[in-house]
Order: C-alpha cells, then sequence, then structure tokens
C-alpha cells in the first residue's frame, strides 16, 4: 500500500538507510503558511512505518538535507525564503524546529526574484559546514554547524555571489570537496566554484543548452559520477540531460553530450550505485526514463525502458 503524503516533491535518505525524509510541500495558511516534513523508518525489505510529522514554520518546502552523523536535518523552504533546523531523534524521527534562518534580499530576474527562495540545502562530508541555494538572491549560503541552541551561524564567508539572475537550484559536491557545482534553473548554467586557501570562488559559469536553442528551459538537478569524471544536468524545457567532462585539476567542464530524456519536464534524476544507469523522473510526460552510462567516455545512450509514474519529482536510491 502507498505511503500517502502532501504533496512529497523531494526525499533523502540517511546515511545508515534507515530512515527516509520527505517534503511536505505545501503552504498551509492554517498554520502559519507552513509546509511540513515527514518521518518514516524503512524495514529490512524496504517498506516504510510513518514516525512522526513536523512543520517547517515555513511556506512550500522544497529539499531536506541531513548530516552526514544523521543528527541533524535542513529543510528549506521556497517561498518562505528560509531554512528549518530539525534534531534526528535516536529512534530517526524528528524534534520540533530548534532553529529558522531567514534569508533577505532579491534579485533582477522578474517575476522569480523578487524575494528570497530557498532551494536546497547539504552538508559538506565533514558535517562541519552546511550550504544553502537561494534562487532568489543569487547566492550560495555557507552556516558553520555547531552544537547547543543555535546549530547553524554563517560561516567566516557567509555566502559565494552567483551571476545575477542566474537562480541558483541544486549543487553537488567533488569527493576532494574543492569544488561545488551549482545548477542554475533561471540561466541554464552551471558554475564551478572553487575553493582557494580559505576562500570560494566561482571559476567557471557554463551553458546548459545549445546556443542556438531558442525556446524557454529551466535547469533542475545535478550529480557528479562516483568517479568525478564527468556532471550531469538536467534541462526541463529543452528536456535534457547535458554530459560535462571534468578536469579534475581545474573543476572546469566542456561539454561532450546533450541527449533528450525521452519525456517531458525531467525535474529530477538519479545515478544508480553502480555507476552504469541514469533514471531520469519527466514529471510532465509521467513517466521513469533510463540510460545506460558509457564508462570509459561518460556519455548516455537510451536503453528503451520507460516506466509509467504519475508525476515522478524525486529518484532515490535505496541499495
Amino acid at each position: 500500500m502507498p505511503i500517502v503524503c502532501n504533496n512529497p516533491s523531494f526525499l533523502t535518505i540517511s546515511a545508515d538507510k534507515k530512515f527516509l525524509y520527505s517534503v511536505d510541500e505545501t503552504d498551509d495558511p492554517d498554520k502559519n503558511h507552513s509546509g511540513g516534513i515527514s518521518a518514516f523508518r524503512i524495514d529490512e525489505k524496504g517498506r516504510l512505518t510513518f514516525l512522526n510529522h513536523v512543520q517547517t514554520n515555513g511556506a512550500n518546502p522544497c529539499h531536506v538535507g541531513i548530516s552526514p552523523d544523521g543528527k541533524r536535518l535542513v529543510a528549506s523552504n521556497y517561498s518562505g525564503g528560509n531554512l528549518s533546523v530539525f534534531n534526528v531523534l535516536p529512534n530517526g524521527s524528528l524534534s520540533e524546529m530548534v532553529q529558522r534562518i531567514q534569508h533577505e534580499g532579491s534579485g533582477p530576474f522578474p517575476g522569480r526574484q523578487a524575494e528570497p527562495h530557498a532551494h536546497s540545502a547539504r552538508f559538506d562530508a565533514s558535517g562541519k559546514l552546511l550550504f544553502a541555494a537561494d534562487l532568489g538572491i543569487d547566492e550560495l549560503k555557507i552556516y558553520r554547524v555547531g552544537v547547543g541552541e543555535v546549530p547553524l551561524k554563517p560561516d567566516a564567508q557567509p555566502f559565494i555571489k552567483l551571476f545575477p539572475g542566474s537562480g541558483p537550484r541544486h549543487f553537488d559536491f567533488s569527493s576532494d570537496g574543492r569544488f561545488i557545482y551549482v545548477i542554475n534553473e533561471l540561466n541554464s548554467s552551471v558554475a564551478v566554484i572553487m575553493k582557494y586557501g580559505g576562500e570560494w570562488k566561482t571559476v567557471q559559469t557554463i551553458k546548459t543548452v545549445p546556443k542556438d536553442y531558442e525556446g524557454e528551459s529551466w535547469c533542475a538537478d545535478i550529480h557528479l559520477s562516483a568517479d568525478g569524471r564527468f556532471v550531469y544536468g538536467s534541462n526541463r524545457g529543452h528536456n535534457s540531460i547535458t554530459v560535462f567532462k571534468r578536469d579534475n585539476t581545474s573543476g572546469k567542464l566542456e561539454i561532450i553530450q546533450t541527449i533528450s530524456v525521452e519525456g517531458n519536464w525531467p525535474r529530477n534524476f538519479t545515478l544508480d550505485p553502480s555507476g552504469q544507469f541514469l533514471l531520469v523522473a519527466n514529471q510532465k510526460s509521467n513517466d521513469i526514463t533510463v540510460f545506460k552510462i558509457d564508462e570509459p567516455s561518460g556519455k548516455l545512450a537510451y536503453t528503451g525502458i520507460k516506466v509509467p509514474n504519475t508525476s515522478p519529482v524525486c529518484l532515490q536510491f535505496l541499495k
């Protein structure tokens, strides 16, 4: 029997594979325009048992990230323009909110950047820093992770400013922690951010769609291959996956392929744990399409497999 949630637009699984957390991307006027987070236990057969539900005290949460040690969880509230921090209790359930961080500012893109829009937040591998992409203000925020009643505080470098009107959405880290790859929804680009000493700087911004493409397109998701040689990004509207070859020293990218997703509106995609396949969630065509990854080149080939699924928006592998 399926688990019923209210608009579960993003999921994350704990590192020990024992718990799943889902956003409830809503704006409930009866609860101070708050969305929520639902917590579930995962049994040995992959089945879910509901644990609890908490309010984010922010409208339309669209992303949830969990710390490497599994003790903190952060929700990104898109319409609220803020982050909500929770403690993860020993049984996997969530505490009430322990901190809320409100972003401030705006950007130049008409109709989309009148105010902050927190779109994703992820802990680095050390668990000592939290990065948060805000689409509304063109910033990648940086927070130090501590203990006590105020778990997050601005880092010595509190943010990385991205190109005006770019709209940072999701991002991924290189395995050595020296690079961050940010996919920008509003101008269809990827920003390559490198750490120089103690400061993060943008070293490249590269488009994700062909130069001669004149239609609308909005980037969505981004992932690095496990070996760090390739970066993949999705384009909604152009309805494609762009494959980049990555220079391990400079971190810079080169487009080597742009391939149709064989569907409509690739909001999210994932690489399988073996690194051999890439699966795309096509929200508007109601299907999941499967691509084979060529190991030497990193390029994709459509397998012909298309799995019907109603409005898929997030894919996570348990094993």
